[in-house]
């Protein structure tokens, strides 16, 4: 396991300290359960940090688990850990994948050695034969729910600034692909500008800078993240450009995080999506269940999520689901 913990460090991937205390050394009593698990990096965002959180509540000794974590971004990087979680032969791989293609020949190398892989946040493209369960948000859903309200919102014409998520990701594919299809649908809706700013809110500030500083008139900013709208915003706040309800631009974000809905609450931001963060009950439940030989009673478990419109959001709601 130090030989495998030297290898990830060497390829400068991020690993918390559950990953060098994961050993096979660690559950001596052979009672633990050892689980791989491979995520995208905490820091991403407000809804991946309690992603992260909710793992390491639930993947704890205590809970009967020896866990070993991984963090990356990008997909390559995953795999090449995933490869590494296989021949370390844990007991389960839990992968939240960064991209969505490429993970066919390791998730076959995993069921070749007996190990049990269970998808989590993310789907990817490949035959579920090869993972036993999803717990996954529907991210065309959240699409589909953000851009029907935003078509309620009946404005005469709608200029889109639309600031995307990493791309590939199961995220950015099925909240892009909802306004993709809107926008080819109507000849009033129109994409000032379509850029990746990989979740990042000062790269969403560039890009939203940008178009400001070019004079094209636009009135709705769709982020695909919570941080990415407020780097939105701090270009507008900084033009002196009204936004929020009653404003001159509708703002868009997804997550809800906590300050996000406080937006909402306050009038500033219009609409944010929900993407539930909490699948380690979900997960933790379908191990325990395995490890008495019952199997998941469905492959796909689709996490409740709703929209928030800043007109109906109460202080209650920013409580329940605020993250």
């Amino acid at each position: 396991m130090k030989k495998a913990v030297c290898i990830l460090l060497a390829l400068g991937l991020i690993c918390s300290a559950a990953f060098a205390g994961g050993s096979k050394e660690s559950a001596s009593s052979g009672d633990l359960i050892r689980v791989g698990i491979i995520n995208n990096d905490p820091n991403e965002s407000g809804y991946r940090t309690a992603n992260d959180n909710d793992m390491k509540r639930v993947f704890t000794e205590a809970n009967g688990y020896s866990p070993e974590f991984y963090y990356s971004l990008r997909n390559d990087e995953q795999i090449n850990a995933a490869r590494l979680f296989i021949q370390n032969e844990v007991d389960y791989l839990l992968i939240s994948a960064a991209g969505t293609s490429g993970w066919d020949s390791v998730l076959q190398d995993a069921q070749a050695a007996g190990i049990p892989v269970i998808l989590f946040d993310r789907t990817i493209d490949a035959d579920d034969s090869l993972y036993v369960a999803s717990i996954v948000s529907d991210m065309a859903l959240e699409g589909e729910t953000a851009v029907n309200w935003l078509a309620s919102q009946n404005l005469p014409e709608y200029n889109i600034i639309h600031i995307q998520g990493v791309m590939g990701s199961a995220a950015q594919i099925g909240r892009t692909g909802a306004l993709d299809k809107k926008v080819a649908e109507n000849s009033n809706w129109t994409l000032v500008t379509q850029q990746t700013a990989e979740w990042n809110a000062e790269t969403a500030q560039q890009i939203t800078q940008a178009v400001i500083d070019s004079g094209k008139p636009f009135n709705v900013i769709y982020a695909e993240n919570d941080d990415m709208a407020r780097g939105a915003v701090a270009a507008l706040d900084r033009a002196n450009i009204s936004h929020g309800v009653d404003g001159d631009v509708i703002i868009m974000g997804f997550d809800c995080n906590k300050w996000a809905l406080e937006e909402l609450l306050a009038g500033r931001w219009n609409y944010d999506g929900q993407c539930n963060p909490f699948q380690a009950s979900y997960i933790d439940e379908i191990i325990k269940n395995l490890e008495k030989g019952k199997q998941p009673e469905s492959k796909v478990i689709i996490l409740d999520e709703k929209g928030f419109d800043a007109k109906t959001i109460t202080a209650e709601d920013v409580e329940n689901y605020g993250i």
